[in-house]
């Protein structure tokens, strides 16, 4: 790996061959990004663990980046901030270095990336096209090859849409998971962080820096005590219904179906599902009474200072001020109603698999119909946060010879199996989004893979982590239940090391396997080979009274296949 500094270096000199000013609302003066590598450098010779260490990253322009103006891409609402964003701190003290802000569709109202009066940013790849928005210059600055991670936001899909048309990653983590405090808000109970880098791994390892609540932002939350850690098994996804993907072009339709096609390969369970609630969701955002949400948050600043405001942007935010508060309260309750439904339509189902976007349009189409070509960017994007879902947008081949993506999309807090599956369909390995969350359980029978309650484990969103053996200090014996299980004990000599598979789940889901455990089952502390200590299915001491001592087989595969024999 490159030093920090040189690191900068190459990134500034990209920056001059790229020659995309409109990427950037204001970036840092070299000279002082290097020395803050400088320190970085010597902070790591000094033996900090930095896990984000060298990365460079760009911030969106509504995000607070201290001694950074905070613009929003209207100059007249321009202001300097003491202190960063809680999201940007975070990974500033994991070790990443702040470039600078990057330009955005003005307020983050849009999805094309030409609504800023410091110019349209244009797509990575063709130039006659559009980037994407809100999150425009964050995403093109990581497509380019500038910056290795960069913040977005996302209240209709900005941190997913620009992700899709410049062929890169991008995390809408479940909202309130990353703090939003120190982000001009859009909308702001739909609002959420988000980031965009080159692969998974990178843009999953800045969410887990980033994530957990923070005092000063009421709409943050903690991980829940059930949350699932893994997909079941190889997954079983939710697609749409040809009907569902009617607003795709025929090029799209068969990109969306190779990316399907490629997740069952990977072993995946995929079906088909009637996505049009999901669509007719979306439009709540916009067309209904919901956008006043957009108007408490910066109408009246629009209002007062006309001047420097985007049309289209003042346009849809002004409009909302008269809006009567009854209206308001029924599009939240018919809100709840479509919560419902999706409840029902992901039942059964680890994700649901979406195109990201609609099209690629150029500038003179966006130019024309500014209104209606945003409207179909958010086809499969503006219910998300609308409805409490988390979603990873990953690349996906190509339409039409530009970028392509999808969207996994998972419950609140199941970011991780959003990221797991996106993972199967890319052939890259996210990691963990959280790898201090769980309980590790230790399974040496029927819960083993392949065995005959191995279902209730990943029935229970139970993530592997690994296949090993205890210390040489018990004893397996045979039980005569249905179906067949061992039963270990630790004995104070005379013992030996037993073959084990470790899996983390949720103190929740541990707990639900307590409370269900029959006899003689039970669960205590067991340690493992490498020393550690990990919750263990064991037995009664009267049941393995008079029962089959296996333990020369070490472990219960072995003795199963020696009964075999």
């Amino acid at each position: 790996m490159h030093r920090p500094t040189d690191r900068v270096r190459a990134a500034y000199r990209r920056i001059a061959e790229a020659d995309r000013p409109e990427v950037w609302i204001s970036l840092r003066p070299e000279p002082e990004v290097v020395a803050d590598a400088a320190l970085l450098e010597e902070r790591l010779a000094a033996g900090e663990d930095l896990p984000l260490a060298g990365l460079l990253l760009a911030v969106k322009d509504n995000i607070d980046a201290a001694g950074l103006p905070t613009t929003a891409a209207h100059p007249g609402f321009a202001y300097t901030p003491e202190e960063s964003a809680p999201a940007v701190r975070r990974l500033a003290g994991a070790g990443a270095l702040v470039l600078g802000k990057t330009n955005l569709d003005q307020f983050a109202t849009g999805l094309v990336g030409t609504r800023s009066p410091y110019g349209a940013v244009r797509g990575a790849a063709d130039p006659e096209r559009i980037s994407g928005g809100s999150s425009s210059g964050s995403a093109v600055a990581v497509a380019l090859g500038i910056a290795d991670l960069a913040l977005g936001t996302d209240t209709a899909g900005s941190g997913r849409v620009p992700a899709a048309l410049n062929g890169i990653v991008g995390i809408k983590p479940t909202l309130g998971l990353v703090p939003a405090s120190g982000v001009v808000p859009a909308a702001r109970p739909y609002d959420c962080v988000t980031v965009f880098a080159r692969d998974l791994g990178t843009a999953r390892a800045a969410v887990a820096v980033m994530s957990s609540p923070a005092e000063d932002d009421p709409y943050s939350r903690p991980v829940p005590a059930d949350v699932r850690l893994a997909p079941r098994g190889a997954g079983r996804v939710a697609v749409p219904s040809p009907e569902g993907l009617e607003p795709l072009s025929e090029a799209e339709r068969a990109a969306f179906a190779a990316a399907a096609a490629v997740l069952e390969k990977t072993g995946a369970e995929v079906a088909e599902v009637d996505v049009a609630p999901l669509l007719e969701a979306a439009r709540l955002l916009y067309d209904g009474a919901l956008v006043a949400e957009r108007y408490a948050a910066v109408g009246d600043f629009l209002k007062a200072h006309p001047e420097g405001a985007d049309p289209t942007v003042a346009g849809i935010i002004l409009a909302a001020e008269d809006l009567p508060a009854h209206r308001l309260a029924a599009d939240q309750q018919r809100l709840a109603a479509y919560r419902a439904t999706a409840a029902g339509i992901l039942d059964g189902f680890d994700a649901l698999l979406l195109p990201t976007t609609v099209g690629h349009p150029t500038l003179a189409e966006v130019a024309a119909d500014p209104v209606g070509v945003n409207s179909r960017l958010g086809t499969y994007t503006n219910f998300v946060n609308l409805l409490d879902l988390a979603a990873v947008a990953v690349p996906a081949g190509e339409a039409e010879g530009r970028p392509f993506g999808v969207s996994l999309i998972a419950r609140a807090f199941e970011d991780q199996v959003a990221l797991d599956l996106a993972g199967a369909l890319t052939g890259q390995d996210p990691g963990e989004l959280h790898p201090g969350a769980g309980v590790e359980l230790a399974v040496f029978g029927a819960h083993l893979r392949g065995q005959p309650l191995h279902h209730q484990l990943t029935g229970a969103g139970a993530r592997f982590v690994e296949a090993t053996a205890t210390v040489p200090e018990y004893r397996m014996v045979a039980l005569p239940t249905a179906p067949p299980k061992p039963g270990l004990q630790r004995v104070a000599s005379g013992g030996t090391a037993v073959a084990c598979e470790v899996w983390k789940l949720s103190p929740a889901a541990l707990g639900a396997f307590l409370a269900a455990l029959p006899a003689p089952m039970a669960l205590g502390a067991v340690t493992l080979a490498d020393g550690r200590t990990a919750v263990g299915f064991g037995c009664e001491a009267v049941a393995a009274e008079g029962a089959r001592d296996i333990s020369g087989y070490g472990g219960w595969r072995a003795y199963l296949e020696a009964s075999r024999d």
